[in-house]
């Protein structure tokens, strides 16, 4: 996808996670002690990384699957655990330096292969599946929407991914965020009606043959993230 929102918003959260927040996601992915606020975000990433997980059988032997922004790359060995295929990408390069020294104590049953690069490259070929996890939630909604239909066009199975879903907590959270000067803070969350998301999704004219399931949401703390899945009808 070369929208120009979108390739901007991709390099601000390219510099600011390869930059600025890479000592937090290190500690948010090891046993680290955290202070009390971001110790409710790992708790509810965990949750998050357990719920999406859930929607995958037990035996994922045969399947390749796109973890789309997987971070420090514990949602990617999670399902090589289970016999899949999984090839990781996150833009930021430090991040996906981190998750391949992490790898290299992996010996689970299927394989993983961490990149550096555009999670929406159609280099990458196609996937059975692909998941999300809280990869979209800095972007507009309508680049969302198109980010899930460009990676449809290239898989089999099923999409699982998360939103930030729009409630009075992120609601505020954004705007206060959006007062304080672009290099004091992260770049800001998109917050979307889960209903107004499933509709734009349903109208997209690549995504006929799709359905788009149930959503779950997990809120612990400052994490606040929903999961959605789309998949063939």
């Amino acid at each position: 996808m070369t929208d120009a929102g979108y390739v901007q918003r991709r390099e601000e959260l390219r510099h600011y996670f390869d930059r600025t927040a890479i000592d937090a996601w290190k500690r948010f992915a090891t046993d680290q002690p955290l202070s009390r606020i971001r110790a409710t975000v790992r708790a509810g990433r965990d949750a998050m990384r357990a719920t999406i997980l859930a929607r995958f059988a037990n035996d994922l032997s045969g399947m390749r699957i796109l973890d789309a922004g997987c971070g420090a790359g514990a949602l990617s060995m999670a399902l090589a655990d289970r016999g899949a295929d999984v090839l990781g990408i996150d833009l930021s390069p430090e991040i996906v330096r981190f998750a391949e020294d992490r790898l290299a104590a992996y010996d689970g049953l299927g394989n993983v292969c961490f990149l550096a690069g555009d999670m929406l490259s159609p280099v990458h070929g196609r996937f059975d599946a692909v998941v999300a996890m809280d990869s979209l939630i800095h972007y507009r909604t309508a680049d969302v929407v198109e980010a899930i239909a460009s990676l449809a066009e290239r898989t089999g199975n099923k999409i699982v991914f998360t939103f930030a879903p729009r409630t009075p907590l992120l609601a505020t959270m954004h705007t206060v965020g959006r007062l304080f000067p672009r290099g004091d803070r992260a770049p800001a969350i998109e917050p979307v009606s889960p209903t107004a998301l499933a509709r734009r999704l349903q109208g997209h004219e690549t995504m006929d043959g799709w359905r788009v399931g149930g959503t779950t949401r997990i809120a612990r703390g400052f994490y606040i993230s929903e999961a959605m899945e789309v998949s063939h009808a």
